[in-house]
């Protein structure tokens, strides 16, 4: 069974997906928009923002990413749930 994590685990996740979607979008428009410097600027900085809460996610939660993508504390975190894509 999945334990429950605290209400700021689940925040935190809401937000990177929003920020993901944003990104995704950006980056749609920027492939047939590729002068549009405002678009560019915006999807620089969502990267930036997402880059930064995808680092307090893992330092407080664990790893969001495998394969030396991401940070783990001791000890190892890959086998403690839920993992991110399990919520």
């Amino acid at each position: 069974m999945t334990r429950k994590m605290p209400d700021h685990y689940y925040k935190l996740l809401r937000d990177l997906q929003a920020m993901d979607f944003v990104l995704v979008e950006l980056t749609l428009y920027l492939d047939t928009h590729p002068h549009d410097m405002a678009a560019l600027q915006q999807y620089n900085q969502f990267a930036s923002a997402r880059q930064h809460l995808s680092a307090q996610f893992e330092q407080e939660f664990g790893p969001l990413k495998h394969f030396g993508q991401g940070y783990t504390r001791a000890p190892w975190q890959w086998n403690e749930t839920p993992w991110p894509w399990q919520v």
